[in-house]
């Protein structure tokens, strides 16, 4: 069974960085999309970023972002280190949330967080004003 695990969140001042990492207990050759979503309170979980081989050619990486975090943060993996990381710049408010990594064992790689299969357990970012 795959345990992934987030890197402790923080409560950061606006316009401020934060870093986040998830590493997984094992690694998985049929792992496809790696991403991190985020929960607001009240709201819906949302996608944040992807990051995948590309399905057309393996040898390309594609790093897909949702609209409000694009040009701030930035997504990346280290196969060896079965890690994925977040690393999110000039956070604002908005920004808050619960921050979850996840993994879907098949493509496409999409932002619909019930396709993927293994999940962390969670880790708060907090963003004052």
């Amino acid at each position: 069974q795959v345990q992934l695990v987030e890197s402790v969140g923080d409560s950061v001042q606006a316009v401020w960085s934060l870093r986040l990492s998830c590493t997984a207990s094992v690694y998985g050759h049929s792992w496809k999309c790696m991403g991190w979503f985020r929960q607001a309170s009240g709201k819906a979980r949302e996608g944040v970023a992807l990051i995948y081989n590309r399905p057309s050619d393996r040898t390309l990486i594609n790093k897909d972002y949702t609209d409000s975090v694009k040009g701030r943060f930035t997504i990346s993996r280290a196969r060896a280190q079965k890690t994925v990381t977040l690393q999110m710049t000039s956070l604002n408010p908005d920004d808050t949330g619960m921050y979850y990594c996840a993994i879907k064992s098949y493509y496409p790689c999409t932002w619909n967080h019930d396709d993927y299969n293994y999940w962390g357990r969670g880790t708060q970012v907090t963003v004052a004003t």
